[in-house]
């Protein structure tokens, strides 16, 4: 009991932290964000989600039109809720679980996102019964149904797979400057000093918030621990003043010497943008990054941009998966399965995917959907070490993270390696 107790107070502290730390970005959704319109009407099923940007808003409406294709009789809300890299529509979801109005189904990150905030709440309804029917089990890998489920239940659906582990970059700064693609972080750093000398923005961070910062710190730890102490550090058998992890904060202040200048005044899309207009030759993003690239910027896979796996970290895989479940509560639970059936389906995981950027979930969809990027995503899922996210969600719990997000922006700040650590070690209560 005290857990659920727990868990709530928790919430109630999230949606106080995210009223007052927003972003001066559009918060307006496609539709109102409150009311109950979308989880009483039994022919209407509302979809929640932060996917209004570029690729992710094309593979939802994708998703969306053959949802209605099949079930022309139920009526889609789009309740999409833009700004803030999803701060502002976590920050409406939990106003309306806190006053008992959930939507028909929201997306949230597998892993600690969902399990402690949602699940430990006692605010979702276990799926169990809905992943035999549609004979789901076997349909996804193990360690992706572990993100998604507690003591025994399942509790949502994964739709995507990204990789969080990726350097995407120009291909034509590469050539002209005789950049090899490096493996190591010495190579990296050594990749980031031709750069800079050839009068090049190295690596471009869009850190207005700051998650993508924290996101190239994740990958550094990855990189410096492995795959096994890196989950371990999660688990707290793994100390945040571990000397492996003063490494990584020590790399980490190295390559944060070598960024665009006006890093805090972009957003990740705006940093993508220099590497495909030829400001900056590289950014550390997930791979929703590809689906900007390709959809918005009008740019080829392997002509005008290639992609490698963050240095140190070439045999292991970043997971971020987005998932939609069932919330407690909803009138119309049979209509919000018919949706999940949807997104669950090859057909459906296949027509969402390509767009957004991600691969499916699934380890049996059509591959030739895919480009060159796709397959090979595919093909290092499914024989890399898979790692949680941190900044997005999956490692540990949201108060942990926020703590982290905070101590993050004030090292880029600040750079104080010893500072950093120490308030790391401090952090270490909320995991």
């Amino acid at each position: 009991m005290w857990k659920k107790s727990l868990a709530l107070l928790f919430l109630f502290m999230l949606l106080l932290l995210a009223a007052c730390g927003g972003d001066d970005q559009d918060t307006g959704g496609s539709t109102d964000d409150g009311g109950d319109s979308g989880s009483g009407d039994e022919d209407t099923v509302e979809i929640f989600s932060w996917w209004t940007g570029a690729g992710e808003e094309d593979g939802l409406l994708a998703l969306i039109d053959l949802f209605e294709e099949k079930h022309p009789d139920i009526t889609v809300e789009n309740a999409a809720v833009a700004g803030g890299a999803g701060t502002n529509a976590k920050a409406v979801l939990a106003t309306r679980m806190q006053g008992n109005d959930p939507p028909s189904t929201f997306q949230v990150h597998g892993g600690a996102e969902l399990n402690e905030s949602w699940v430990a709440a006692d605010k979702m309804t276990p799926l169990n019964d809905f992943y035999e029917e549609n004979e789901l089990t076997d349909k996804f890998p193990e360690e992706l149904l572990d993100l998604v489920s507690k003591d025994g239940d399942i509790y949502s659906v994964p739709v995507n797979i990204h990789r969080g582990n990726v350097l995407f970059y120009n291909m034509e700064l590469f050539e002209e400057n005789d950049i090899e693609v490096p493996t190591t972080l010495d190579e990296f750093v050594d990749v980031l000093e031709q750069l800079d000398s050839a009068g090049v923005v190295p690596l471009a961070l869009g850190d207005k918030e700051s998650w993508p910062a924290t996101q190239i710190f994740e990958n550094l730890l990855l990189a410096t621990l492995g795959p096994n102490d890196y989950r371990g550090l999660w688990a707290g058998d793994v100390s945040f003043d571990d000397p492996r992890v003063v490494e990584a904060a020590e790399y980490f202040q190295t390559i944060i010497g070598y960024v665009n200048e006006d890093h805090a005044s972009r957003n990740w899309q705006d940093a993508a943008q220099l590497v495909g207009g030829k400001e900056a030759a590289m950014t550390n993003m997930g791979d929703w990054a590809k689906g900007y690239f390709s959809n918005d910027l009008d740019l080829e896979t392997n002509q005008d941009f290639g992609y490698f796996a963050f240095p140190g970290t070439t045999e292991d895989f970043m997971v971020i998966t987005d998932t939609f479940g069932l919330p407690d509560g909803v009138e119309n639970p049979d209509t919000v399965k018919e949706f999940l059936s949807v997104l669950a389906s090859v057909e459906g995981q296949d027509a969402f995917n390509p767009l957004k950027g991600s691969i499916p979930a699934r380890v049996d969809a059509d591959t030739s959907k895919y480009d060159e990027y796709g397959t090979d995503t595919m093909e290092d899922f499914q024989n890399s070490n898979l790692t949680p996210s941190l900044a997005h969600g999956s490692a540990a719990s949201e108060g942990f993270l926020t703590k982290i997000n905070q101590e993050v922006n004030i090292f880029v700040t600040q750079q104080d390696v010893d500072q950093f650590i120490e308030k790391l070690k401090q952090a270490e209560g909320e995991l």
